[in-house]
């Protein structure tokens, strides 16, 4: 099955019938598609065996890579980026208290509950859940999710490092550059 992107769908998402969750990938990073739909597919099992409302990747920046779940009643984006920014003010605290990084966090609300782990120093995964589900299983499945999101990273870096070409600036000399000026 083909991987659907965001930017795709985003627009209204009742329109399509699309068994993966919804992708993208922005910034510097580079996700090839065989990584994104294998993102997406732990994203969506993550929140089966979580019995989650819904599983959301975001990249340190802020910006959604991923999503599985219940997501259509959400503003994916703004909640990514509040949720980025909530994980930075948590770094600033864990700077001045001289611990490294708080590596998750819980918060509890009336009807969700948010769990908030960062993936590898490359991005955020974030769990909202409600009484059908425990912070414990949450965090037991969490866990094994995160390791594989980060195997996928680590993958990802290395293609990306492997097919690395040379700068074209490199091929052009010095005469190349004094004939293009001359007339």
């Amino acid at each position: 099955m083909k991987p659907r992107f965001a930017s795709d769908i985003r627009g209204n998402p009742r329109e399509h019938d699309v068994d993966l969750p919804r992708i993208t990938m922005s910034g510097p990073d580079v996700m090839y598609p065989e990584e994104q739909q294998q993102m997406s597919l732990v994203c969506a099992r993550l929140t089966r065996d979580a019995n989650a409302k819904a599983v959301l990747l975001i990249g340190r920046d802020g910006q959604p890579i991923a999503d599985a779940g219940d997501v259509e009643e959400l503003d994916v984006t703004s909640l990514s980026s509040l949720t980025a920014g909530n994980v930075a003010a948590t770094g600033g605290i864990s700077k001045i208290l001289r611990e490294k990084d708080f590596s998750s966090q819980f918060h509890e609300g009336e009807k969700t509950n948010i769990h908030i782990t960062l993936v590898g120093g490359r991005a955020i995964l974030l769990v909202l859940f409600d009484e059908r589900s425990s912070l414990g299983l949450v965090r037991l499945r969490v866990r094994k999710s995160s390791d594989e999101m980060v195997r996928l990273f680590d993958q990802v870096a290395k293609k990306a490092a492997s097919k690395s070409q040379p700068s074209i600036l490199t091929e052009i000399t010095d005469s190349d550059i004094d004939n293009l000026f001359n007339d």
